[in-house]
């Protein structure tokens, strides 16, 4: 095969790059885009195999990301999907370098944070476009010896021939141009001394571009002063490793606390209810769904996930591949509660076994669905409670489209925004939101402490009158038995 060299470099007008292609870098990112984005690199970026890279002085984070380039073999402008695959000549492995210190600066465009000199290694051996299938590629990324990325082109979110075709649309792709594809999760930092290697093969290993390998150097010349300089925080650390455990920051400090959510867990629904009602939230209840596990009791934060009435022609688009749902099943936290708006419709399935089990692995605390459930005695078998309206046959394409995650939905006649607390139990599905929380449940255990001594006055033989809702005289009494109560 043969060899990325100079003059294949230098072939190169433009280098076009595409932000996110890969369901698991996705999911990672917690967006999905419904069409593809790009940014420019200069041709000047472009470098050899072997070839050293420098993180520039003053930077923290040179994160690079593995990546399976296309080259431009005819001129493309204004090609269809079908075409659009002939007018590529080779593929070849390639590495999107930049430093996170820079985007601040950037406005989005990638120019300066991605654009240095050496930040495109591409190599070392090109692969013949009309010799593969471009959706049976692999692409892996090691660093320091260590395989960090491992991936396959099978569920792309913009397949490669679209991506041409895309951009063709509106600008002339050039013999010689480049086309970085997108990177799969496990994307990080390097730092200087550190080796990056990467590999695009055929899916059976049959061809390969051997390892792409690039040597980081540290910067030792400083940014002049008058342009902008390097900047970092814990939010582009986080973006740069790929997760804050990575990059080595503490989590996210979570309104619910072990300490609230033992609160939450110690009181009954219908006292969270009682006291919600007096603060005015009448409407904070999911109605009308039963539970595979009434025995059970669960908090936890929600995440939502949003169905619309099936469409055919939007089914196509949204309904296969890495759709909504299964992202939002592939991405609920330890602890978090997933609720599902499904408009009431009971005629299809909106979770089966595989997905609900799929939750189950994550962490997931429970299920909520205003819709129905597939494959009900595997997912009744569960530890993890769904709850849901009825049991139903049907696939989900028969009533629903997956659209979106994380907004604010509609579930069983009650708004859930993300992020708002979950109480579900045998007596019902409550809506917290979490500003009012700690001042709620403390009120509800001073509450049910009131309902103890009410209950105990009451199989005294006492009567309700005066003391259910206790006057002035129950009340002195009530005060000097919680006081012996609680010495």
């Amino acid at each position: 095969m043969e060899q990325v060299n100079e003059d294949i470099l230098g072939a190169a007008r433009k280098v076009i790059a595409v932000h996110i292609n890969y369901p698991s870098r996705a999911s990672q990112r917690g967006r999905t885009p419904a069409q593809p984005s790009y940014f420019l690199k200069p041709s000047s970026s472009l470098s050899l195999s072997g070839s050293s890279v420098e993180r520039p002085a003053g930077c923290e984070l040179l994160g690079y990301e593995g990546e399976i380039a296309l080259v431009i073999g005819k001129a493309a402008r204004r090609v269809g999907i079908a075409d659009a695959w002939s007018h590529v000549a080779a593929v070849t492995a390639s590495n999107d370098l930049g430093v996170y210190d820079l985007r601040y600066a950037d406005k989005g465009s990638n120019v300066r944070s991605k654009g240095g000199d050496g930040f495109t290694p591409v190599g070392p051996a090109l692969i013949p476009a009309d010799a593969i299938d471009p959706a049976k590629l692999r692409i892996r990324t090691w660093h320091n010896g260590d395989l960090v990325q491992d991936d396959t082109t099978e569920d792309l979110l913009f397949p490669f021939a679209r991506l041409v075709a895309d951009l063709s649309q509106l600008l002339t792709l050039e013999e010689g141009d480049i086309i970085l594809t997108g990177t799969p999760a496990g994307a990080s930092v390097a730092k200087p001394g550190d080796v990056l290697e990467v590999e695009v093969t055929t899916a059976d290993g049959g061809l390969t571009t051997g390892r792409l390998t690039t040597r980081v150097e540290e910067g030792t010349t400083p940014f002049a002063d008058f342009g902008a300089g390097p900047k970092v925080d814990d939010l582009q650390r986080e973006e740069a490793y790929g997760s804050r455990e990575a990059a080595g920051l503490p989590a996210p400090a979570s309104v619910l606390t072990p300490e609230l959510k033992a609160k939450l867990e110690s009181v009954a629904t219908a006292t969270l209810s009682s006291q919600m009602r007096k603060r005015g939230l009448n409407n904070v209840s999911i109605d009308g769904l039963q539970a595979t596990r009434p025995d059970r009791r669960v908090v936890g934060l929600a995440r939502t996930l949003r169905y619309v009435p099936n469409r055919e022609d939007l089914f196509k688009t949204h309904g296969g591949g890495f759709n909504a749902q299964k992202r939002a099943i592939d991405s609920v936290n330890e602890g978090e509660i997933l609720v599902m708006e499904a408009r009431g419709e009971k005629g299809t399935g909106t979770v089966g076994d595989i997905l609900a089990l799929r939750a189950q692995v994550r962490g997931a605390a429970a299920i909520i669905t205003d819709g129905g459930v597939r494959d009900y005695t595997a997912v009744a078998g569960l530890e993890m409670p769904t709850y849901f309206a009825n049991p139903h046959p049907a696939v989900l394409g028969r009533r629903h489209i997956p659209w979106d995650t994380d907004i604010t939905i509609a579930c069983g006649g009650a708004t859930v925004q993300p992020g708002d607390i979950i109480v579900a139990d045998s007596d019902g599905i409550l809506v917290i939101p979490p500003a009012i929380a700690e001042e709620l449940v403390d009120d509800c255990i001073i509450q049910e402490q009131e309902e103890t001594f009410i209950f105990e006055m009451v199989k005294q033989g006492n009567s309700v009158d005066g003391l259910y809702p206790m006057n002035n005289e129950w009340q002195a009494k009530y005060k000097e038995w919680d006081g012996s109560h609680n010495d």
